[in-house]
């Protein structure tokens, strides 16, 4: 979420007025950041934001890097009133590409926020710079059509969508005529075969499937039935490698499931909350990077390194001593996924596949 606070510590700041009952200016998001840990240099470099992530990014060097982009990148000023509104100046999106960041994931409740030119604008600004997008277009064929990354002789699928209880309107919806999302009115199995059926239509013999999906509260550990029921459907039809979910502020148990890997909720990586209170017992400021190592010949799971951080000064620091806290966190669903997380080399989370 490099939005509103984050875009106002970097150098092209967007303008700070917001739209939201309590607070009118993205600045005050900074102040509360700075309240709570410190100074905050501005402008800041692009880089600033990864912090020690780009270590750990260097130390595993993964073939694709991907991220659910949740906000706008546009100047446009119509924006919809919804209560809270993200967006990134377009001259800040070098930001991303200081981590090289391969696909932006943009099927989320924050990409159009300041409506359809703000989402056009996005994606015009990201394919300027290189990165490719899954989840919304300019009309639904394009939002429905994959992010493929060649990983030497196998080919990367990268589909994306999401779901009104994850906070996306249905008038967010892309259709034949009008810009927007892949938006999933329901999780029910008919439409998951509907979703596999779209798969298919792209996927050839050897390919990865990865759905990056926006689901769910933003709160709370609970992995709602239709959740998995969904994501194991699309399993059970050859229509998912690796599901990424996302939505929830803080990490929720995983699941490895037929040597697939469904990820239930990721948590945030990078945000402007820090300082705000509410909601302490999660501890949201503590966040997890997902290095995911597949057999891509056999399309399975081998192992699932995450690496803690700490938001702190709207910088990602190595949170070394709150590994086995996220742990117990990851594994409070085990008993129902059938997947535990062990404590691995150098203060990681580990999942071995079996």
């Amino acid at each position: 979420m490099t939005g509103r606070g984050i875009d106002q510590v970097l150098p092209h700041p967007s303008d700070p007025r917001l739209h939201e009952q309590y607070v009118d200016s993205a600045l005050e998001y900074v102040a509360l950041a700075e309240n709570a840990n410190g100074t905050i240099p501005r402008p800041a470099g692009f880089s600033y934001i990864w912090g020690d992530a780009l270590n750990e990014l260097e130390r595993f060097e993964p073939d694709a890097r991907i991220i659910n982009l949740e906000t706008s990148i546009t100047t446009n000023e119509d924006y919809e009133l919804k209560g809270i509104n993200y967006r990134m100046h377009p001259a800040n999106t070098p930001c991303l590409a200081e981590a090289r960041i391969d696909c932006c994931v943009l099927a989320n409740n924050h990409v159009l926020d300041w409506g359809s030119r703000g989402l056009i604008e996005t994606l015009n600004t990201l394919q300027a710079a290189g990165l490719k997008t899954a989840g919304a277009g300019p009309n639904l064929r394009e939002a429905l059509r994959p992010a493929i990354h060649q990983i030497g002789p196998f080919r990367l699928l990268i589909f994306a969508a999401a779901t009104e209880d994850s906070g996306v309107p249905p008038h967010w919806a892309a259709t034949a005529t009008r810009p927007g999302v892949v938006f999933l009115p329901n999780l029910s199995a008919e439409r998951a075969s509907s979703f596999a059926l779209l798969v298919r239509a792209f996927k050839r013999s050897g390919d990865i499937v990865l759905l990056s999906i926006h689901w769910g509260g933003n709160w709370g550990y609970e992995i709602p039935p239709e959740q998995r029921d969904f994501a194991r459907r699309l399993i059970d039809l050859g229509a998912a490698d690796v599901i990424h979910g996302h939505s929830s502020h803080h990490p929720k148990a995983i699941e490895v499931y037929k040597q697939k890997l469904i990820l239930y909720g990721c948590g945030d990586f990078l945000n402007d909350y820090e300082g705000i209170s509410g909601y302490e017992e999660y501890r949201s400021n503590l966040v997890l990077m997902y290095f995911v190592t597949l057999d891509a010949a056999a399309a399975k799971v081998c192992t699932v390194a995450m690496v803690p951080f700490q938001m702190k000064r709207f910088r990602l620091v190595r949170a070394a001593p709150d590994a086995d806290w996220l742990k117990e966190i990851l594994n409070r669903k085990a008993g129902e996924t059938g997947t535990e997380v062990i404590a691995g080399p150098e203060n990681t989370l580990l999942v071995h596949a079996a």
